[in-house]
């Protein structure tokens, strides 16, 4: 690694925090009670642990496994294709049906959840080419990753995306047009891929407009949302000004810029405020994974914590929610700064080691042609 540029090493310590932010809040994602998760570690999380057995506001269980959505949108007939058990998670639908069982049951510490390895999926698929991202390569590999049985994966949760996708898909539609649109499409979670695909086509040189267009195409084959398409461009923009290198001014610039737009978030506003962190999310913005509250509520622990980036990951954590994929986007923004959280824990994910090795194929894959 120490033959990279300096922007090459922001990008590695960008993505370890990505599975670092990940698996911190793995164990209480979508607790809605801060006071659950005091419950459940006291004190607050403050290392990788394992998911625990018993989870007060899980609703798996009202969750349709035929489909994107709830149980009760879902008017199919008993006889229809079960998405989970029959195409996915095939060895998890017996989780589903019961009350307060962990979206992410049996993952031990240090374990990343079902879309950061997605996001894995996607790196070793740029990684395998010097050619551009191809989305129809990409959402091949997305299909055989989920459901290749044994499973490639961990985890007993799959967001609603991923069941819209694969019942549309069970209906014999071609690969890049079984995108569903539900009620949470445009969520947090929907980013959680885009970083690698963003450092991947800027490494090569590829212009930010360039890249808002890839990235918006990536993110159709999921996430078919407009106002998801917004926010994803001033995702881009930020990165590429972040993968920069700027100074402190130069970073809080950017998150003030990304947080302008018809939201209308003033983050300094918000941070002079002083509000307690759980009253801005929970109060001012919802825990929940929609776009509108999640990404504000990112652009505002990136600002407040920049300059202590392993504080602000388990602030996230210990704020419910979304955490988990809140988390896959803060690590991002606060790992192009700094690499104290990688030097703190990386080595601690269960698969850092190959995680490691394809960041390194992804950025040597990205900066073969340019050197």
């Amino acid at each position: 690694m120490s033959h990279y540029s300096s922007q090459a090493l922001r990008v590695v310590n960008a993505l370890k925090t990505q599975f670092i932010a990940d698996a911190l809040a793995m164990p209480v994602h979508w607790f809605y009670d801060p006071l659950d998760i005091e419950l459940a570690f006291p004190g607050g999380i403050q290392q990788f642990e394992a998911a625990p057995k018993f989870h007060p506001s899980s609703i798996m269980s009202l969750h349709s496994k035929r489909k994107g959505g709830r149980q009760s949108s879902d008017t199919s007939s008993s006889s229809a294709t079960e998405v989970v058990g029959d195409i996915i998670l095939k060895d998890k639908a017996q989780f589903w049906d019961t009350p307060n069982v962990h979206y992410h049951q049996g993952m031990p510490a240090g374990e990343n959840t079902l879309n950061a390895h997605c996001a894995r999926v996607l790196m070793r698929v740029l990684a395998d080419t010097a050619e551009s991202y191809n989305r129809q390569t990409f959402v091949q590999a997305y299909i055989d990753f989920m459901t290749t049985q044994p499973p490639a994966h961990p985890d007993t949760y799959a967001e609603s995306y991923h069941r819209g996708f694969f019942a549309h898909f069970a209906q014999g539609r071609k690969a890049d047009k079984c995108a569903m649109k539900t009620h949470d499409t445009a969520s947090i979670g929907g980013l959680v891929t885009i970083a690698p695909l963003v450092f991947s086509e800027r490494l090569k040189g590829v212009s930010e407009s360039a890249i808002q267009i890839t990235c918006r195409e990536h993110l159709a084959l999921t996430h078919p949302d407009d106002s998801l398409m917004l926010v994803c461009d001033r995702y881009v923009k930020l990165l590429c000004g972040l993968m920069e290198g700027p100074n402190e001014e130069g970073v809080k610039a950017l998150l003030i810029d990304a947080g302008n737009g018809p939201s209308g978030l003033d983050i300094v506003g918000l941070v002079k405020r002083n509000l307690p962190d759980h009253q801005v999310v929970g109060q001012l913005f919802s825990r929940a994974c929609y776009i509108s509250d999640s990404w504000p509520i990112v652009l505002y622990l990136a600002y407040k914590y920049l300059n202590d980036p392993w504080h602000g990951l388990k602030v996230n954590t210990s704020l419910g929610g979304d955490n988990v994929h809140r988390g896959n986007v803060l690590g991002v923004l606060l790992g192009l700064q700094s690499d104290t959280v990688v030097t703190h824990c990386f080595d601690q994910l269960q698969s850092y080691n190959v995680i490691s090795q394809e960041i390194d194929a992804l950025i040597s894959t990205a900066t073969a042609n340019k050197s």
